[in-house]
């Protein structure tokens, strides 16, 4: 007779086991059974991030400085020559490689010839803030409705578009499913739109700059012709015991 079908007796050690792990096995079952399938999808929620929920725009906006040039003048003021470094500060910090500087000088009026004297000068501060000549186009332009238009110094500049927050539809208290609300990540993205630089970065990574190989160039002639690449110290420069 088996010992586990005789009236009295207690159960085998397999027959408990096999009981154990029957119990053990329904919380992972019961958990299986209330797990979503792997649909990119949670009570009826698109799981994305909030990028693509919350996006930033970007897009390219002119940042214009208006310089008057009246008929007879010798080129800018000192205070224009001050509007045009700063101008062209700004213009470097930030959108520099971005877009070209355009220049726009009126052509066909009262203040032309004066316009042209100063289109010069506008070039040789162009100049001396580090632009090449590339990076910069002058084109003339007509308007018959003023009689003595200004030269316009213009640039396209990325602006960050933050989006909009505060939507809130639904109680929060109610919200059984745990999902993530309309709202999540707006604030976020807000505040990387508020703060971020250079706008041009959210399009696309900058290229690199050409490297500066005059050192390695020095250094490479002396390896070849064998001599110390270590570079020679002055006598204030050395260690004096």
């Amino acid at each position: 007779m088996n010992a586990t079908s005789a009236k009295g007796e207690k159960p085998s050690r397999t027959s408990a086991a096999l009981r154990i792990a029957a119990l053990a096995a329904i919380p992972a079952v019961l958990l299986a059974a209330c797990r979503p399938e792997s649909t990119g999808e949670v009570a009826g929620w698109s799981m994305v991030d909030a990028a693509e929920r919350h996006p930033i725009i970007v897009t390219q906006q002119p940042s214009r400085l208006t310089l008057r040039v009246p008929r007879g003048s010798s080129g800018l003021t000192g205070q224009q020559q001050m509007q045009t470094m700063e101008f062209l500060a700004r213009y470097r910090a930030v959108d520099a490689g971005n877009s070209k500087l355009v220049i726009s000088v009126p052509s066909g009026t009262a203040n032309e010839v004066s316009a042209i004297q100063a289109a010069a000068e506008l070039r040789h501060l162009v100049r001396q803030s580090g632009f090449s000549d590339s990076s910069v186009a002058i084109e003339p332009y007509s308007d018959r409705a003023g009689a003595q238009p200004p030269i316009r110094v213009s640039y396209l500049r990325y602006v960050a578009e933050a989006p909009d927050c505060g939507n809130w539809p639904t109680n929060t208290a109610r919200n059984f499913g745990n999902v993530p609300m309309e709202n999540f990540g707006c604030a976020s993205q807000r505040n990387l739109a508020a703060q971020i630089a250079n706008p041009a970065d959210l399009i696309g990574p900058r290229t690199m700059t050409p490297a500066s190989a005059e050192r390695r160039h020095t250094g490479w002639g002396k390896y070849v012709k064998g001599d110390s690449t270590v570079s020679q110290k002055q006598g204030d420069e050395k260690l004096k015991e």
